[in-house]
Protein backbone atom coordinates (compact mmCIF):
# COMPACT_ATOMS: atom_id res chain seq x y z
CA UNK A 1 0.00 0.00 0.00
CA UNK A 2 1.42 3.23 -0.90
CA UNK A 3 1.80 5.86 1.74
CA UNK A 4 1.61 9.43 1.23
CA UNK A 5 4.36 11.39 3.20
CA UNK A 6 3.54 14.86 4.84
CA UNK A 7 4.98 17.87 4.13
CA UNK A 8 7.20 17.75 7.17
CA UNK A 9 8.50 14.31 6.07
CA UNK A 10 9.41 15.07 2.77
CA UNK A 11 11.57 18.09 4.35
CA UNK A 12 12.95 16.58 6.44
CA UNK A 13 14.28 13.70 3.75
CA UNK A 14 15.55 16.38 1.73
CA UNK A 15 17.70 16.99 4.79
CA UNK A 16 18.56 14.14 5.19
CA UNK A 17 19.70 13.53 1.56
CA UNK A 18 21.79 16.49 1.73
CA UNK A 19 23.78 15.27 4.59
CA UNK A 20 24.54 11.68 3.36
CA UNK A 21 25.88 13.46 0.32
CA UNK A 22 28.43 15.58 2.56
CA UNK A 23 30.62 12.76 4.41
CA UNK A 24 27.89 12.08 7.21
CA UNK A 25 29.64 10.59 10.67
CA UNK A 26 28.82 6.85 11.68
CA UNK A 27 26.33 8.57 14.64
CA UNK A 28 24.72 10.56 11.65
CA UNK A 29 24.39 7.18 9.67
CA UNK A 30 22.76 5.85 12.44
CA UNK A 31 20.42 8.20 13.22
CA UNK A 32 18.98 8.25 9.85
CA UNK A 33 18.86 4.10 9.94
CA UNK A 34 16.34 4.22 12.56
CA UNK A 35 14.21 7.64 11.36
CA UNK A 36 13.68 5.67 7.76
CA UNK A 37 12.75 2.23 9.82
CA UNK A 38 10.43 4.31 11.76
CA UNK A 39 7.51 5.08 9.34
CA UNK A 40 6.69 3.58 6.22
CA UNK A 41 6.37 7.10 4.80
CA UNK A 42 10.10 8.11 5.68
CA UNK A 43 10.62 5.36 3.07
CA UNK A 44 8.45 6.55 0.61
CA UNK A 45 9.44 10.51 1.23
CA UNK A 46 13.35 9.42 1.04
CA UNK A 47 12.73 7.50 -2.31
CA UNK A 48 11.29 10.60 -3.63
CA UNK A 49 13.93 12.78 -2.76
CA UNK A 50 16.49 10.62 -4.54
CA UNK A 51 14.48 10.85 -7.44
CA UNK A 52 14.61 14.45 -7.37
CA UNK A 53 18.27 14.67 -6.60
CA UNK A 54 18.92 12.56 -9.86
CA UNK A 55 16.82 14.74 -11.52
CA UNK A 56 17.96 18.06 -10.56
CA UNK A 57 20.91 18.87 -12.71
CA UNK A 58 19.10 19.25 -16.13
CA UNK A 59 15.71 20.72 -14.89
CA UNK A 60 17.09 22.63 -12.16
CA UNK A 61 19.79 24.42 -14.83
CA UNK A 62 16.55 25.02 -17.00
CA UNK A 63 14.64 26.71 -14.38
CA UNK A 64 17.57 28.48 -12.70
CA UNK A 65 18.02 29.88 -16.55
CA UNK A 66 14.73 31.31 -17.15
CA UNK A 67 14.35 32.78 -13.86
CA UNK A 68 17.43 34.76 -14.23
CA UNK A 69 16.65 36.15 -17.22
CA UNK A 70 13.42 36.87 -16.30
CA UNK A 71 14.32 38.89 -12.85
CA UNK A 72 16.53 40.42 -15.03
CA UNK A 73 13.97 41.83 -16.93
CA UNK A 74 11.76 42.66 -14.01
CA UNK A 75 14.81 44.59 -12.33
CA UNK A 76 15.17 46.02 -15.40
CA UNK A 77 11.63 47.36 -15.89
CA UNK A 78 11.35 48.69 -12.30
CA UNK A 79 15.14 50.74 -13.40
CA UNK A 80 17.22 49.44 -10.97
CA UNK A 81 19.23 47.48 -13.04
CA UNK A 82 22.28 49.26 -12.81
CA UNK A 83 22.18 48.36 -9.22
CA UNK A 84 21.57 45.25 -9.78
CA UNK A 85 23.83 42.11 -11.56
CA UNK A 86 22.04 39.43 -13.45
CA UNK A 87 21.78 36.00 -11.24
CA UNK A 88 23.54 33.62 -12.10
CA UNK A 89 24.55 29.99 -11.26
CA UNK A 90 26.92 27.47 -11.57
CA UNK A 91 27.87 24.10 -10.75
CA UNK A 92 25.38 21.58 -10.64
CA UNK A 93 24.56 21.40 -6.51
CA UNK A 94 23.54 24.82 -7.42
CA UNK A 95 21.46 23.82 -9.79
CA UNK A 96 19.70 21.47 -7.30
CA UNK A 97 19.59 24.23 -4.92
CA UNK A 98 17.66 26.52 -7.54
CA UNK A 99 14.91 23.30 -7.85
CA UNK A 100 14.81 22.65 -4.19
CA UNK A 101 14.13 26.06 -3.19
CA UNK A 102 11.01 26.28 -6.39
CA UNK A 103 9.90 23.48 -5.20
CA UNK A 104 9.88 24.51 -1.44
CA UNK A 105 8.05 27.97 -2.82
CA UNK A 106 5.70 26.28 -5.36
CA UNK A 107 4.04 27.79 -8.08
CA UNK A 108 4.59 31.23 -6.68
CA UNK A 109 8.81 30.82 -7.41
CA UNK A 110 8.21 31.95 -11.26
CA UNK A 111 9.64 35.61 -12.16
CA UNK A 112 8.65 35.65 -15.69
CA UNK A 113 4.69 35.80 -14.38
CA UNK A 114 6.01 39.31 -12.42
CA UNK A 115 7.35 40.33 -15.84
CA UNK A 116 3.93 39.77 -17.68
CA UNK A 117 2.28 41.11 -14.62
CA UNK A 118 4.00 44.30 -14.35
CA UNK A 119 1.77 47.26 -15.46
CA UNK A 120 -0.87 44.51 -16.98
CA UNK A 121 -4.89 45.41 -16.41
CA UNK A 122 -6.07 41.97 -16.57
CA UNK A 123 -4.79 38.82 -15.28
CA UNK A 124 -5.60 34.85 -15.11
CA UNK A 125 -3.74 32.63 -12.89
CA UNK A 126 -2.85 28.82 -13.97
CA UNK A 127 -5.75 26.82 -14.73
CA UNK A 128 -8.05 30.21 -14.43
CA UNK A 129 -10.37 31.25 -17.82
CA UNK A 130 -12.08 34.17 -17.37
CA UNK A 131 -14.21 36.61 -19.18
CA UNK A 132 -13.73 40.52 -18.52
CA UNK A 133 -16.24 43.48 -19.93
CA UNK A 134 -13.76 46.02 -20.89
CA UNK A 135 -14.42 49.64 -20.95
CA UNK A 136 -16.02 50.15 -24.47
CA UNK A 137 -18.32 46.78 -23.52
CA UNK A 138 -15.76 44.64 -25.30
CA UNK A 139 -15.52 41.53 -23.95
CA UNK A 140 -12.08 39.51 -23.38
CA UNK A 141 -11.73 35.78 -22.33
CA UNK A 142 -8.45 35.32 -21.00
CA UNK A 143 -7.16 31.48 -20.96
CA UNK A 144 -5.37 30.26 -18.05
CA UNK A 145 -1.77 32.21 -17.07
CA UNK A 146 -2.30 34.86 -19.13
CA UNK A 147 -2.13 38.78 -19.25
CA UNK A 148 -3.36 41.75 -21.04
CA UNK A 149 -2.68 45.53 -20.55
CA UNK A 150 -5.12 48.00 -21.82
CA UNK A 151 -4.83 51.57 -23.07
CA UNK A 152 -7.77 53.61 -24.50
CA UNK A 153 -6.37 56.48 -24.13
CA UNK A 154 -4.62 57.95 -27.73
CA UNK A 155 -8.21 57.66 -29.98
CA UNK A 156 -8.03 53.74 -30.49
CA UNK A 157 -8.38 50.78 -28.25
CA UNK A 158 -5.12 49.22 -27.89
CA UNK A 159 -4.50 46.01 -26.06
CA UNK A 160 -0.91 44.50 -25.15
CA UNK A 161 -0.42 40.75 -24.85
CA UNK A 162 1.95 39.80 -21.84
CA UNK A 163 1.12 36.30 -21.83
CA UNK A 164 -0.74 33.80 -22.62
CA UNK A 165 -3.92 33.97 -25.09
CA UNK A 166 -7.38 35.74 -25.24
CA UNK A 167 -10.33 35.85 -27.25
CA UNK A 168 -12.12 38.82 -27.67
CA UNK A 169 -15.76 39.83 -28.83
CA UNK A 170 -15.27 43.59 -30.03
CA UNK A 171 -17.98 45.97 -29.72
CA UNK A 172 -18.51 48.59 -33.03
CA UNK A 173 -17.41 51.71 -31.44
CA UNK A 174 -15.92 53.49 -35.17
CA UNK A 175 -12.63 53.43 -33.05
CA UNK A 176 -9.84 50.78 -34.00
CA UNK A 177 -9.02 47.94 -31.93
CA UNK A 178 -5.79 47.08 -31.94
CA UNK A 179 -4.26 43.92 -30.26
CA UNK A 180 -0.16 44.10 -30.37
CA UNK A 181 1.45 40.69 -29.43
CA UNK A 182 5.34 40.49 -30.24
CA UNK A 183 6.29 43.07 -32.23
CA UNK A 184 2.90 42.75 -34.75
CA UNK A 185 -0.57 43.05 -34.57
CA UNK A 186 -4.09 42.27 -35.33
CA UNK A 187 -6.74 45.30 -35.84
CA UNK A 188 -10.49 45.37 -36.37
CA UNK A 189 -13.43 47.03 -36.07
CA UNK A 190 -15.94 44.62 -35.25
CA UNK A 191 -15.67 40.53 -34.91
CA UNK A 192 -14.59 37.60 -32.55
CA UNK A 193 -10.97 36.68 -32.84
CA UNK A 194 -8.09 35.18 -30.57
CA UNK A 195 -4.55 35.90 -30.34
CA UNK A 196 -1.94 33.45 -28.61
CA UNK A 197 1.18 34.34 -28.13
CA UNK A 198 4.00 32.19 -29.48
CA UNK A 199 8.13 31.87 -28.40
CA UNK A 200 9.30 34.22 -31.09
CA UNK A 201 5.42 35.88 -32.32
CA UNK A 202 1.89 34.92 -32.24
CA UNK A 203 -0.79 33.17 -34.00
CA UNK A 204 -4.01 34.98 -34.74
CA UNK A 205 -7.56 33.32 -35.11
CA UNK A 206 -10.70 34.05 -36.64
CA UNK A 207 -14.40 33.26 -35.24
CA UNK A 208 -16.30 36.32 -37.27
CA UNK A 209 -15.74 39.12 -39.24
CA UNK A 210 -12.30 40.25 -40.60
CA UNK A 211 -9.01 41.08 -38.89
CA UNK A 212 -5.76 42.46 -40.15
CA UNK A 213 -2.54 40.69 -39.03
CA UNK A 214 0.85 42.62 -39.49
CA UNK A 215 4.06 40.42 -38.31
CA UNK A 216 5.86 43.91 -38.08
CA UNK A 217 5.75 47.66 -38.52
CA UNK A 218 6.97 47.54 -41.70
CA UNK A 219 5.30 44.06 -42.48
CA UNK A 220 2.64 43.34 -45.07
CA UNK A 221 -1.27 43.16 -43.37
CA UNK A 222 -3.29 40.01 -44.43
CA UNK A 223 -6.61 40.40 -44.06
CA UNK A 224 -8.31 37.07 -42.22
CA UNK A 225 -11.85 36.11 -42.26
CA UNK A 226 -13.73 33.59 -40.44
CA UNK A 227 -12.46 30.22 -40.02
CA UNK A 228 -8.44 31.77 -40.74
CA UNK A 229 -6.14 31.34 -38.93
CA UNK A 230 -2.37 32.81 -39.42
CA UNK A 231 0.99 32.76 -37.13
CA UNK A 232 3.77 35.20 -37.44
CA UNK A 233 7.00 35.05 -35.52
CA UNK A 234 10.28 37.53 -35.70
CA UNK A 235 8.49 39.46 -38.14
CA UNK A 236 7.59 37.21 -40.76
CA UNK A 237 4.17 35.84 -41.29
CA UNK A 238 2.80 32.07 -42.77
CA UNK A 239 0.48 31.81 -45.19
CA UNK A 240 -3.05 32.23 -43.59
CA UNK A 241 -4.42 29.37 -43.65
CA UNK A 242 -8.51 28.06 -42.99
CA UNK A 243 -9.30 25.86 -39.59
CA UNK A 244 -12.53 25.03 -37.04
CA UNK A 245 -12.82 28.04 -34.91
CA UNK A 246 -14.81 26.22 -32.61
CA UNK A 247 -12.69 23.43 -32.12
CA UNK A 248 -9.50 25.38 -32.47
CA UNK A 249 -11.12 27.65 -28.98
CA UNK A 250 -12.43 24.77 -27.59
CA UNK A 251 -10.59 26.17 -24.38
CA UNK A 252 -13.28 28.74 -23.96
CA UNK A 253 -15.41 25.49 -22.62
CA UNK A 254 -12.19 23.58 -20.95
CA UNK A 255 -11.43 21.47 -23.76
CA UNK A 256 -7.88 21.21 -25.59
CA UNK A 257 -8.36 19.78 -29.09
CA UNK A 258 -5.04 18.88 -31.29
CA UNK A 259 -4.57 17.47 -34.82
CA UNK A 260 -1.06 16.07 -35.15
CA UNK A 261 0.17 18.79 -32.93
CA UNK A 262 4.14 18.50 -31.58
CA UNK A 263 3.62 17.00 -27.91
CA UNK A 264 6.21 20.06 -27.18
CA UNK A 265 3.27 22.83 -28.32
CA UNK A 266 0.43 20.56 -26.17
CA UNK A 267 2.73 20.40 -23.12
CA UNK A 268 3.51 23.82 -23.80
CA UNK A 269 -0.43 24.66 -23.46
CA UNK A 270 -0.73 22.29 -20.67
CA UNK A 271 1.80 24.04 -18.30
CA UNK A 272 -0.66 26.80 -18.43
CA UNK A 273 -3.41 24.63 -16.36
CA UNK A 274 -1.20 23.16 -13.71
CA UNK A 275 -0.42 25.09 -10.66
CA UNK A 276 3.47 24.03 -10.62
CA UNK A 277 5.80 23.69 -13.37
CA UNK A 278 6.02 21.15 -16.22
CA UNK A 279 9.40 20.74 -17.93
CA UNK A 280 10.25 18.70 -21.04
CA UNK A 281 13.63 17.37 -21.30
CA UNK A 282 13.03 15.24 -24.51
CA UNK A 283 13.54 17.23 -27.56
CA UNK A 284 13.13 14.46 -29.85
CA UNK A 285 9.67 13.38 -28.02
CA UNK A 286 8.60 17.06 -27.97
CA UNK A 287 8.56 16.79 -31.67
CA UNK A 288 6.28 13.76 -31.53
CA UNK A 289 2.84 14.31 -33.25
CA UNK A 290 -0.44 14.28 -30.72
CA UNK A 291 -4.03 14.07 -31.64
CA UNK A 292 -6.74 14.16 -29.61
CA UNK A 293 -9.28 16.22 -26.95
CA UNK A 294 -8.18 16.80 -23.32
CA UNK A 295 -9.88 18.13 -20.13
CA UNK A 296 -8.04 21.74 -19.69
CA UNK A 297 -8.92 21.62 -16.01
CA UNK A 298 -7.07 18.28 -15.11
CA UNK A 299 -3.78 18.17 -16.95
CA UNK A 300 -2.39 15.47 -15.35
CA UNK A 301 -4.95 13.14 -16.70
CA UNK A 302 -3.97 14.69 -19.93
CA UNK A 303 0.23 13.83 -19.18
CA UNK A 304 -1.28 10.54 -18.28
CA UNK A 305 -3.01 9.89 -21.15
CA UNK A 306 -0.63 10.96 -23.11
CA UNK A 307 2.25 9.11 -21.85
CA UNK A 308 -0.01 5.53 -22.03
CA UNK A 309 0.31 6.72 -25.96
CA UNK A 310 3.84 8.04 -26.43
CA UNK A 311 6.02 5.86 -23.56
CA UNK A 312 7.69 8.89 -22.36
CA UNK A 313 9.44 8.70 -18.79
CA UNK A 314 7.41 10.67 -15.64
CA UNK A 315 8.40 11.80 -12.72
CA UNK A 316 6.42 13.97 -10.23
CA UNK A 317 8.71 15.41 -7.68
CA UNK A 318 6.58 16.78 -4.16
CA UNK A 319 3.64 17.27 -6.13
CA UNK A 320 4.69 20.40 -7.54
CA UNK A 321 6.85 19.85 -10.65
CA UNK A 322 6.36 17.64 -13.18
CA UNK A 323 9.32 16.20 -15.36
CA UNK A 324 9.22 14.40 -18.74
CA UNK A 325 11.98 12.74 -20.58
Amino acid sequence: MNVMPTPAQEQAALDWLSLLHDQPSSGDQATFSRWLRADPAHVEAYAQAQVLWELSEVPARKLADEDALALQAYLNKMNIAKRSRAVRWSGALAMAACLLVMVSMGAGWQPSRWVDELGADYVTAPGEVKTFTLADHSRVTLDADSAIAVDYSHGERHIQMRRGAGFFSVTHTGQSFVVQARGGEARVLGTQFEVRLQPAGAEVTVLSGRVGVTPSKQGQQQVLTAGQQVAYADGVADALHAVDGESRLAWRDGWLNYYKAPLADVVEDLRRYYPGRILLLNDEMGAKRVSGSFPSKDPVAALNALQAVLGFEQHRLLGRVIVLR
